[in-house]
């Protein structure tokens, strides 16, 4: 297992000065939020994709993927009734995978909480349906580009569609596909009612990525989440992807987050 780091963190700081600045920390990867970039992905150019890609590979950094995809996006829902935004979303989903392989990223993190939730009047039943079919193109063009899309379970205080691990390896499995598959966050797991260990055993060979955060919104080791035993429940599911900090409370600022963050992780994912 490796470790990487969310960029969104260091806020107002320019790609540039981030890349140096985790691969210094030790990380090894790096995860992308596209609104870091531009509102829509399709305002992005080729050319900075490209310098994005060289930049953290002349620091012997990955771009492991993209996350928070539809944040800052406008008009767009997964589970939308109206076919209009449905089909919008849908192009927007190709568009992404295109922006994540672009970056040399492989995996797509679709947690979107706002932009899946259901809309009124809609069933569960039939939000699964709508979702699996805007997903459907978006996961055609993940194989051919060699990209995964992880649908990530999220707790219900987020929203109403998809909370579990078990409910979104139901969701995946419609699609027959190695490239969609789930993706565990330890802030969401901390809502299912079965211990974080189990959750991680009952998902084994479903899962493509990890985040490593709090249910206090901040890193690890920042609040009383033990990793311990989740590091080990991860090397006896035979993990061996991306552990990324992702954390959505900046109090302690970037520097202080990635370094702490990392020396934590190491500590518990020692063997």
């Amino acid at each position: 297992m490796k470790f990487a780091i969310c960029n969104e963190i260091f806020q107002n700081w320019k790609f540039d000065d981030i890349v140096p600045f985790v691969a210094q920390v030790g990380y090894e990867g790096i995860e992308i939020a596209p609104f870091t970039a531009a509102k829509s992905v399709t305002d992005v150019p080729t050319s900075e994709r490209r310098r994005w890609r060289e930049l953290a590979q002349q620091h012997n950094l990955a771009i492991t993927g993209i996350h928070w995809v539809l944040a800052q996006t406008e008009g767009l829902h997964l589970t939308h009734p109206d076919p209009q935004i449905r089909a919008r979303t849908s192009d927007y989903f190709g568009h992404l995978v295109d922006f994540c392989a672009d970056l040399g990223g492989k995996t797509v993190v679709l947690g979107s909480p706002k932009q899946r939730s259901l809309i009124s009047g809609v069933s569960l039943e039939q939000a699964d349906d709508f979702a699996f079919s805007v997903l459907q193109p978006a996961v055609r063009k993940a194989q051919d580009r060699g990209v995964i899309i992880c649908f990530e379970p999220l707790g219900p205080a987020e929203t109403d569609f998809i909370n579990t691990a078990t409910q979104a390896i139901s969701f995946v499995d419609r699609f027959s596909s190695p490239h969609c598959q789930i993706i565990l966050d330890v802030k969401a797991m901390s809502t299912e009612s079965k211990p974080i260990p189990q959750i991680i055993h009952e998902s084994r060979g479903r899962f493509a990525y990890f985040h490593a955060n709090d249910k206090n919104m901040k890193g690890p080791g920042f609040g009383d989440i033990d990793f311990t035993p989740i590091a080990k429940a991860l090397r006896a599911s035979n993990y061996e992807g991306w552990v990324s900090v992702e954390v959505f409370d900046f109090t302690e600022g970037p520097e202080r987050i990635a370094k702490e963050s990392l020396d934590y992780l190491r500590r518990t994912f020692q063997p």
